[in-house]
């Protein structure tokens, strides 16, 4: 064991990953402090066709009043503080962006948001007055150097890697951060937390986004921007009217299922206008695209000032692609693939990564077709 008592904020959850990592942080001799986001977010209904948690209800998201149980649970049996803080307000502001993207007719990414705004905004502040060095999450990702600096890099199991959603992190804060499973795999977490008797050791992953229960995101839309879903026409590539839509907030860039279309083909969202509330339908051809603008771009590492190559993500489960970066004049950035890439989405985060390392990442604002 460790013999460090530097003091370390852990986010947990309540789910396995973050009770692990608060778990390995203890043997190591870290004082650790155990804090709780409370969103405000009402909890699903139990409903039969979701898997169970332990605690026999259904594990949708994160963050809902079983979780903060199960946190509380495993912080006592560690020992040690335990701090459920208030987040409401700054998570109904996430819900707003979310309702806003939609009906702007780009694709949202809450969780990168609130890793950026929350997780390692807020926490980091929380950190700050209690007099902790680190802040540490259950994050599938690993901090490692680089020049004889830290670097974000990917987690050890390539199937759970989440350096993706934390490209937004300022570099000051990321000298901050430990990820203590980052260097594991999900079964080893969770043989660790079987070993160690964690009542969440068989709790299956968040799958949804906290506030969309039955990923239903037009209801989001519905109740925070009902201005937004108005009825409007669907298009082919030529213009033609092909039928009617409910909202474009119903839609998002490389969709094929739930279009209330029959063209006699298979047929992909390919174009959102919301000048026009219109959606335009067209084949898989259509939604290949060579290059993308990216605007507040952040970066982790020092990149050359004009040109560099990476390899590029353009969502939580695209494969990366090699392509080389324009820094243009500001925070934006060009990015020109080296084969053209399906459906690329407004909204969403390009990452860029030199192998395992994260160098940064920019908000996708546009494509270019092939």
């Amino acid at each position: 064991m460790s013999v460090t008592r530097e003091k370390v904020v852990v986010a947990m959850s309540g789910g396995v990953d973050s009770s692990v990592a608060a778990c390995l942080l203890v043997e190591q001799g870290y004082e650790v402090v155990g804090l709780f986001m409370r969103t405000g977010v009402a909890e699903p209904a139990p409903a039969t066709a979701h898997p169970l948690t332990t605690s026999g209800r259904p594990h949708q998201g994160c963050c809902s009043a079983t979780d903060a149980a199960d946190a509380r649970y495993v912080a006592g049996m560690l020992d040690i503080p335990f701090y459920a803080l208030n987040f409401e307000r700054d998570f109904d502001r996430l819900i707003d962006y979310f309702a806003d993207e939609y009906a702007r007719g780009r694709t949202p990414n809450p969780c990168v948001v609130c890793n950026n705004d929350l997780k390692f905004g807020k926490i980091v502040d929380y950190a700050d007055a209690v007099g902790a060095r680190y802040v540490a999450t259950g994050h599938y990702a690993r901090v490692g150097r680089r020049d004889g600096c830290r670097v974000l890099m990917r987690g050890r199991d390539a199937r759970k890697d989440q350096s993706y959603v934390l490209f937004g992190l300022d570099r000051a804060v990321l000298d901050r951060v430990l990820f203590p499973v980052g260097d594991l795999i999900k079964s080893e977490v969770r043989s660790l937390a079987t070993r160690w008797g964690l009542p969440n050791a068989a709790k299956p992953d968040s799958v949804e986004i906290c506030f969309a229960p039955g990923r239903d995101y037009a209801r989001v839309v519905r109740e925070r921007r009902p201005e937004a879903l108005v009825e409007g026409e669907v298009l082919n590539e030529a213009g033609e009217v092909m039928g009617r839509h409910a909202g474009i907030a119903h839609y998002t860039i490389g969709q094929r299922r739930g279009l209330g279309i029959a063209a006699g083909r298979p047929v992909y969202v390919t174009g959102l206008d919301v000048d026009r509330n219109s959606v335009t339908l067209g084949s898989a051809d259509s939604l290949l695209q060579e290059a993308l603008i990216g605007q507040r771009a952040n970066f982790l590492v020092a990149c050359p000032e004009d040109t560099f190559r990476a390899q590029v993500k353009i969502r939580y489960l695209h494969t990366a692609a090699p392509a080389t970066i324009w820094r243009l004049p500001g925070d934006s950035v060009r990015v020109v693939f080296d084969e053209p890439q399906r459906a690329i989405t407004p909204g969403q985060a390009a990452v860029f990564y030199d192998g395992d390392v994260v160098l940064g990442g920019a908000w996708i604002c546009s494509s270019e077709p092939t």
